[in-house]
């Protein structure tokens, strides 16, 4: 009786050896970096195809083409058309294990490119109305031939890869035109991280102002929240040369702009979180010689607390208000949230950190400050335990002050690395997968 029981024990020890064996085991690190490296010249083609083909958000109709074309030749269960433009590839591995989500973005921008490079893009389209150049001005080509190097890695070693990967294209990251939906708020909307359900979301940006082979994160609030505002101010038509027989909007609207700044530097606990308030656009009057009846100021929000947002939005429309009454005039104030603050889980960053150290090198990976820039990457999310960070691709040797940034026509990165996004991708897969079933 003893032996047999002593027998049962020792087989269910076995068996769950075994198990965790079948599940954490994978290929070494030197074999996923050196198929990695082997990948740089198919991402620098992919890239500068891509980058001479730039199309604009929730326009992005060859672009997604393409992609879906090479997922396929991977061997990959690829869907297309979510949130308009996107496509989604779907692995599943040899192994049991989690199901890990990772993404790119695919749009780029109304920018002319002024850099001189052979793959220069010279692209035009329409943008709400008027023909516009074209230009991946933020490094969204980057990310999509990072993410398409990690599928085709990942697919060739299927076998060893553990649970599921979602290979999320994403569309309209700068934000759809005029009044469409679009972008990751629509991929969350349309079932993106569910069926299956995401259990882990990884996203990288590349960085002109970061030196190539490094990356950043930061735990926690990462990237700030996005509100759009307008404020109309409303006040009486008048002759020029007789302003009192009217209510100037512009006076109004002027005072209203200088008080705005009075929430960020005496209303705000600017040591919680930084704010920012930014008018960017007044529009008033027809004429020199007419006091007009409306003036309208156009602007931006950037918080990186969802508690001071929603303070910040109240204290706008409160000192709107309040200055346009004291001047006889009304003030209407809309404001509309485009991105979430970008929040990288701590507990996830924590566990995934020396994923990246190994990806990258350990004295490459370090720790930043927060950014008040935004990504759409946040409503990810909203639906699961997600890790942001950036990558660099600032060529060395130059003077990160001096790099041109993002948006801009001179925008420019450094294409030679792109092997490190493919070999961060992988090993956060792996690493994850791992670090579960120990029950990390």
């Amino acid at each position: 009786m003893l032996m047999q029981k002593l027998l049962a024990i020792a087989s269910t020890l076995l068996f769950l050896v075994t198990s965790l064996t079948n599940v954490v085991a994978q290929p070494s690190t030197a074999a996923i970096h050196a198929k990695a490296e082997s990948l740089k010249p198919k991402l620098i083609e992919w890239r500068r195809h891509i980058h001479q083909h730039p199309e604009l958000s929730n326009r992005e109709v060859n672009t997604a083409a393409y992609v879906a074309e090479l997922l396929r030749s991977f061997g990959l269960e690829v869907q297309t058309g979510i949130a308009k433009t996107g496509v989604v590839a779907i692995l599943k591995g040899g192994k049991p294990g989690p199901v890990v989500a990772l993404r790119a973005d695919m749009d780029a921008l109304p920018v002319k490119e002024r850099v001189d490079l052979p793959f220069k893009s010279t692209v035009t389209a329409d943008y709400l109305g008027q023909t516009v150049p074209v230009m991946h001005a933020c490094g969204h080509d980057t990310h999509i031939s990072m993410l398409l190097g990690t599928a085709q890695l990942l697919s060739s070693i299927k076998k060893d890869v553990p649970g599921t990967v979602k290979f999320i294209f994403q569309p309209a990251e700068e934000g759809p035109p005029g009044d469409e939906e679009g972008g990751a708020a629509l991929m969350v909307k349309e079932g993106v991280m569910d069926n299956p359900k995401v259990d882990a979301i990884f996203g990288m940006h590349i960085q002109s102002e970061i030196e190539v082979g490094k990356i950043q994160y930061k735990s926690g609030a990462f990237m700030a929240s996005s509100d759009w505002f307008t404020i109309q101010v409303k006040g009486k038509q008048s002759h020029g040369s007789q302003p009192w027989k009217g209510v100037d909007p512009i006076v109004a609207a002027t005072a209203i702009i200088n008080g705005l700044q009075t929430i960020v530097s005496r209303q705000s606990e600017l040591p919680k979180a930084p704010v920012v308030i930014t008018v960017g656009k007044f529009n008033s009057g027809v004429r020199p010689n007419i006091m007009p009846e409306e003036a309208m100021l156009e602007g931006t929000i950037r918080t990186l607390d969802s508690k001071m947002q929603q303070e910040t939005h109240e204290r706008i429309k409160k000192m709107a208000t309040g200055i346009a009454s004291t001047y006889g005039a009304t003030a209407d104030v809309h404001i509309d949230t485009k991105t979430l603050v970008t929040y990288n889980d701590p507990a996830l960053v924590k566990l995934m950190t020396p994923s990246l150290e190994t990806a990258a090198g350990k004295e490459n990976v370090s720790e930043r400050a927060w950014v008040t820039g935004a990504e759409d990457f946040s409503y990810y999310g909203t639906k699961a335990p997600s890790f942001f960070f950036y990558i660099g691709g600032m060529p060395k040797g130059t003077d990160n002050s001096k790099a041109p940034g993002h948006h801009t026509p001179d925008f420019y990165v450094d294409d030679s690395q792109l092997d490190i996004g493919v070999k961060a991708f992988c090993q956060l897969v792996f690493d994850y997968a791992k670090l579960k079933a120990q029950g990390k």
